[in-house]
């Protein structure tokens, strides 16, 4: 009879805690660091220009080294075709600019690797992501003709 009485006394506990820890490992996946986020603006002025503003950040603890560039379904000359290398830190967030001019609409990429350099972040310390090294956001322009040769952009997500 005893034997009854301990068992159904360690039951409850026992339940009580796989129930805690199953709680305890969900939040943990919860708080996966994300290893890069990405923030991309076109912004224009009254003319054909075009300025890309890129902005870069990590969640990680370690730093990396990464390359940023932009990639056009249509053929965009000058700096548009500049690549950055960078070291990107937690608390070192980086922001990229290309300045560029484009007569026609196009879907344009802000494309961010994350690659294998050295010379580039202190003491060649850095980090590569298994799970993903190429990140990127694409926006549209749209460029419409009027009347007079004057023309009119708008900047689409």
């Amino acid at each position: 009879m005893r034997l009854f009485q301990l068992l159904f006394r360690a039951c409850p506990a026992a339940l009580l805690l796989v129930l805690c820890l199953q709680l305890g490992s969900n939040k943990a996946q919860e708080n996966t660091p994300r290893i890069i986020t990405l923030d991309f603006q076109l912004l224009r002025d009254g003319t054909q220009e075009v300025t890309a503003d890129l902005s870069v950040q990590t969640e990680l603890k370690e730093c990396m080294v990464v390359k940023a560039s932009l990639s056009s379904n249509v053929r965009i000359e000058g700096g548009f075709n500049f690549k950055y290398t960078a070291c990107l830190c937690e608390d070192n967030p980086r922001r990229f600019f290309w300045d560029f001019q484009t007569n026609s609409s196009a879907r344009i990429a802000a494309i961010v690797d994350v690659v294998r350099e050295l010379s580039i972040c202190p003491n060649d310390d850095a980090v590569i992501p298994i799970r993903a090294n190429r990140f990127y956001v694409i926006k549209v322009i749209k460029i419409e003709q009027r009347i007079l040769n004057k023309s009119m952009i708008t900047v689409e997500s």
